[in-house]
């Protein structure tokens, strides 16, 4: 299948495995894919060890750094796809905002959006290219290094998740802050909408030409996180007619549990998703105290009940 119709820029190593794209765009897989959010994260002690010299933006802003953790996990774990290691906040730092990572707490913005005269201080016309180009070159470097092995996965902040952030100066549950805006601000909050959706749309495109063979567009809808029940996947299943490929959705707490439960818990999922137009993932990014062989068992239970019940139809 290649890259799913897109044309890479330059001569990257071909394409081993497409199991992942053949997955999105809907073709016939012989198991399910499988990768996961946070996938490169500090449960891995590598990972750990790589970033203790530096702080996450540099280590963000270091296209080698980069590279390097974008490829731990695959090196542990047999994954379908690999994702770029990077932040969503990187767009609001290109607009000229201050952004930084505070242990124990996360993302803070020292002097958020308070109000529309605030959106002034903004870089409107932002050239993502100079701007962001360390992503671009992070996704070049991955591409080559991966060798083909398996497809490289770009993103970025949905709109509202940005400008979320950039308000509540961090993260919220509530976005009280932001969604304030919308009743108090509208003619400012759209300002403000079509500003990152422009720079969204050159980055996202950008990273395409760098290398991305996917994109993910994440949103935050302020809406608890909740665990995975067959019952509710079997329900989108039915609901989208199996002609959109569904993605997740297993509880990463699952991951806590012993490895035949995770077995167990794969095996259910995969029954209720089915093994076509789907891939498999967590409901949410895996959390710093998991236990890597469990992350092993996972993505071994899904490639081996999916294979499987593929063989038995």
């Amino acid at each position: 299948m290649g890259d799913g119709g897109f044309s890479d820029s330059e001569n990257f190593p071909p394409l081993k495995n497409d199991t992942f794209l053949r997955a999105a765009w809907g073709k016939v897989t012989d198991y399910v894919p499988v990768w996961c959010m946070r996938q490169a994260g500090r449960y891995l002690p590598e990972f750990r060890e790589t970033r203790a010299t530096q702080d996450f933006f540099t280590a963000c802003r270091t296209p080698a750094i980069c590279c390097e953790l974008t490829l731990q996990p695959l090196r542990r774990f047999p994954l379908d796809a690999a994702i770029i290691f990077s932040d969503i906040l990187v767009i609001p730092q290109a607009l000229g905002m201050e952004v930084t990572m505070v242990p124990g707490k996360g993302p803070m913005f020292p002097n958020p959006l308070m109000e529309p005269g605030d959106l002034v201080k903004l870089q409107e016309n932002v050239d993502v290219s100079q701007e962001l180009a360390y992503v671009f070159q992070a996704i070049k470097l991955t591409r080559n290094e991966l060798k083909g092995k398996v497809p490289l996965i770009g993103f970025s902040g949905a709109p509202w998740t940005l400008m979320t952030y950039m308000i509540e100066g961090g993260g919220s549950n509530t976005m009280a802050k932001a969604k304030r805006w919308l009743y108090q601000f509208p003619e400012a909050s759209h300002k403000l909408l079509k500003i990152l959706t422009n720079v969204i749309v050159d980055y996202l495109v950008g990273q395409v030409t760098a290398g991305a063979q996917l994109l993910e567009a994440r949103f935050k809808d302020g809406s608890k996180k909740h665990p995975y029940t067959a019952h509710e996947n079997h329900c989108w299943s039915e609901r989208t007619g199996k002609k959109v490929t569904l993605q997740g959705n297993m509880d990463p707490c699952a991951l806590y549990a012993s490895k035949d439960k995770i077995s167990e818990t794969v095996k259910k999922m995969i029954d209720e998703f089915g093994t076509q137009r789907y891939i498999a993932n967590l409901g949410h990014g895996m959390y710093p105290d998991m236990d890597p062989e469990h992350v092993a068992t996972f993505v071994d239970a899904v490639h081996t009940h999916s294979r499987q019940k593929c063989k038995n139809k």
